[in-house]
């Protein structure tokens, strides 16, 4: 059954924007790079925590993988740094939405050519709608 999972990705978004209002509000503190130097870091020690009593990979894997997979923790801090530059400036909602729209738009295109080892999954007019509509959303947020 697929639906914990379903339920699972919306907490994760839920967190996502309480994440982006919560780092909006403290880089204007401490600033920008400060706070995702901050929040990245306390990511970190969570997760070696749940790691050294959940973990159950092999992390010396590491070395051993192709570079570009190592790109995840770059892209991570970067979209916390945009979010964080972005949410005081034009709002938690808009700046969401926005990065809600290029993460359909880029997932739709990543599906479409099974790219960084995806199922492949036929971009079709159900998924322009779907990106259209999170198009029009942003339009009518702002």
């Amino acid at each position: 059954m697929k639906i914990p999972f379903y339920i699972a990705a919306l907490i994760a978004g839920l967190s996502l924007s309480l994440e982006a209002g919560i780092g909006g509000t403290l880089g204007q503190n401490i600033g920008e790079m400060e706070t995702t130097f901050y929040m990245m870091s306390m990511s970190a020690m969570v997760m070696v925590f749940i790691i050294l009593f959940f973990g159950k990979g092999d992390l010396a894997q590491i070395f051993k993988v192709p570079k570009w997979n190592l790109l995840g923790g770059i892209l991570g801090g970067f979209y916390n740094l945009i979010l964080i530059i972005s949410v005081p400036i034009i709002g938690v909602g808009i700046s969401v939405i926005a990065a809600l729209i290029g993460q359909i738009a880029m997932s739709a295109f990543i599906e479409q050519f099974g790219w960084l080892g995806s199922q492949k999954i036929k971009f079709n007019i159900n998924r322009f709608a779907a990106i259209m509509l999170l198009a029009i959303s942003l339009y009518l947020v702002y």
